[in-house]
């Protein structure tokens, strides 16, 4: 939420709704009951999993309609396979894709483990698959140059770390943060989770506005 503020601040953007989604994720009526009458050009919506099917469901249920509609956990939730038209053209960022070019040496390129994971659990893989499997690499690269299991040994070799996953890069800042892999964004297109941004990575282009569906 805070990002979004800002950038919408630092792009000469006006917020005309900021509204906290229920525990539940259920309903989102109220929200969008707003969404209808004021007419955004644009809306974001985080809500996990759950959050981005009780969106999908009830913006086609209410027709409510807004020229740019981005969301996350689109490929966890699977909006595209469970809710088929009513999903296409939402915008989805992900901190992970398996177009994407990142290799290494443990798990092959991203392509590769999307495959060997569909292989084994009869699904796709989704980016926290992805992640927690990068975090292992993480660890045990850690360990190998800390040579030791003792918490600060390894935490400072974590600390040092600098190397290229199959998920992306891997470079830790001060805070703990990894500054150097950047989050795509997706688009649902033809049922297809399509990347349209970075450019580098694209394997199309973003479909704006959103066709009145």
């Amino acid at each position: 939420r805070a990002g979004v503020l800002a950038d919408i601040e630092r792009h000469g953007m006006r917020c005309v709704i900021d509204d906290q989604l229920p525990p539940e994720l259920n309903d989102m009526s109220v929200t969008l009951a707003k969404v209808k009458a004021l007419r955004p050009d644009v809306l974001v919506i985080s809500g996990h999993e759950k959050g981005a099917l009780t969106a999908i469901s009830q913006i086609k249920a209410l027709k409510v309609y807004v020229p740019i509609l981005a969301m996350t956990h689109c490929d966890s939730a699977q909006i595209a396979e469970k809710l088929g038209d009513a999903a296409e053209y939402a915008l989805c960022a992900q901190q992970w894709h398996r177009s994407l070019g990142y290799k290494d040496e443990v798990f092959g390129t991203a392509e590769d483990f999307a495959k060997e994971f569909k292989d084994a659990y009869n699904y796709e893989a989704p980016y926290q698959s992805a992640q927690s499997a990068a975090a292992v690499h993480v660890f045990a690269e850690a360990f190998k140059r800390a040579q030791s299991f003792d918490p600060e040994k390894v935490r400072d070799a974590l600390a040092a770390t600098e190397l290229q996953s199959f998920y992306g890069p891997v470079k830790f800042d001060a805070s703990g943060r990894n500054v150097t892999k950047s989050v795509v964004l997706s688009q649902v297109q033809g049922g297809k989770y399509v990347v349209v941004a970075p450019a580098q990575w694209a394997a199309g282009k973003p479909i704006i506005p959103r066709p009145p569906q």
